[in-house]
């Protein structure tokens, strides 16, 4: 597997195992029934003011392998930030960093070295702290993703990396920008278990939509697909079904197979009209939807033909049309149509996330700074604040209800913020651990 070598490497990647364990101090906690207490509230959430590579290390004997969800903003190492490489490892070449802010590119030609130090024992520790059942969410933009990759893949295994997320950030470019705008930054997403699976997003009122109930069947239902894939596989379910209305001979189309194995159909079908299974001489149809020589194909697979004449069971099939509930296979067209099958909005889960997150459904960058406005009496302490939405969709698809959430960079507080959110709608019992360094800790985070 490709590696990544850096000035510092060597002693930074088992530099995790040298930090000392320390005991977290508690100062105080917030209740909101009694606002004027600073006892601790036993809420089981935390907020930790200090450095976080300290922090991580010492949460481990209460927290290794408990944590189901973790987000991480680090910095972006764009030389804007004016954030200093402050872990003391014992190496000359890292000693001469202590307290320096790191630079832009160009100016600070070690500034990815210094990254790398800084980023690569504060994931080991994270994933240590992650659940069997968990997985890591980075917020990181082009300036370092490629490296970031790169470590993530040495520390987590890349058979666990899950996706890069690609989040929509803004929904107007600047229009000053050299070169070409930048609207998007990443999300890498990597799990503890090679097995693990986001859970599917709840479904809305807009996909819910465009399920219907035209036949007064049990539940709205929506038109699908009849066919599945493989056909040369599956030769026994690649066979002619028998048009009710037309009479007509249907096949699936080329090296497709009908949904469900042969009973079953003759159950949907026989929902219509009386059927019955007889041999045709179609082989060499059947051998060009399965995409195999005709010699090959398998043998003595019958067709469900109608069992009556056209016009008898052209009459039935009307009768069950009007009247309905129709069959899961129906035609299309007042009866006149293909076949389709009927997929229940019953029996469909929620949505399955992709790798486009547009800040129509996740929030942007306007929103997060607004968010912070509203709280904070029309100003922004933070330049590029992550909204709320965005961090609730992390905590919707990879936390129980009684799951712990860290967020090692927590600045704002925003992961918090969505952990409450997500638990008041879902009557859950999420916990957050955060950690910041900055002293904004104890009055904005």
């Amino acid at each position: 597997m490709p590696s990544l070598n850096w000035i510092g490497k060597e002693k930074i990647i088992t530099h995790h195992a040298e930090v000392p364990f320390r005991v977290l101090e508690h100062l105080y906690g917030f209740n909101s029934k009694f606002p004027d207490s600073t006892a601790a509230s036993g809420t089981g959430n935390k907020i930790i003011h200090g450095d976080n590579l300290a922090a991580l290390k010492s949460l481990l004997p209460e927290y290794e392998g408990r944590i189901d969800c973790i987000y991480i903003d680090p910095p972006y190492n764009t030389g804007n930030e004016k954030w200093r490489y402050n872990d003391n490892v014992n190496d000359p070449h890292i000693l001469r960093w202590l307290g320096e802010i790191v630079g832009a590119e160009g100016e600070d030609f070690t500034r990815h070295d210094k990254w790398l130090c800084m980023m690569y024992p504060r994931l080991v520790l994270l994933r240590q702290l992650l659940s069997e059942k968990g997985a890591i969410f980075i917020s990181i933009d082009d300036n370092e993703v490629s490296r970031l990759r790169t470590i993530c893949d040495d520390i987590f295994g890349a058979n666990c990396f899950k996706g890069d997320v690609i989040w929509h950030k803004t929904y107007s470019p600047r229009n000053d920008s050299k070169g070409i705008p930048t609207e998007t930054d990443h999300i890498l997403v990597y799990s503890k278990s090679k097995d693990w699976l986001p859970k599917r997003l709840e479904r809305t009122e807009e996909m819910d939509s465009i399920y219907k109930n035209p036949d007064k069947d049990v539940s709205p239902w929506t038109s699908d697909n009849p066919c599945a894939p493989n056909a040369a596989t599956h030769q026994g379910m690649v066979y002619a079904i028998q048009h009710p209305f037309t009479g007509e001979l249907l096949y699936p189309y080329n090296n497709a197979c009908w949904r469900y194995d042969q009973s079953q159909m003759f159950e949907y079908m026989s929902g219509w009209c009386d059927y019955e299974l007889r041999e045709l001489d179609d082989d060499e149809k059947r051998a060009e939807i399965c995409g195999v020589p005709v010699e090959t194909v398998r043998p003595g697979v019958k067709a469900i033909m109608l069992k009556n004449s056209l016009e008898e069971s052209r009459e039935k099939a009307q009768k069950a049309l009007e009247i309905g509930p129709w069959p899961r296979f129906y035609f299309t067209k007042n009866g006149q149509g293909g076949i389709r099958r009927k997929t229940y909005l019953t029996a469909v889960e929620g949505k399955l996330i992709t790798t486009f997150w547009d800040y129509t459904e996740v929030g942007h960058t306007d929103a997060a700074t607004k968010e912070l406005k509203a709280i904070f009496g029309g100003r922004s302490p933070f330049e590029t604040p992550k909204p709320s939405s965005l961090i609730e969709r992390i905590v919707q698809v990879a936390t129980d209800e009684d799951s712990i959430v860290m967020d090692a960079f927590a600045g704002s507080g925003s992961t918090a913020h969505a952990v409450l959110s997500q638990n008041s709608k879902d009557k859950g019992n999420r916990k957050f651990v955060l950690v910041e360094l900055m002293d904004y800790a104890e009055d904005i985070t």
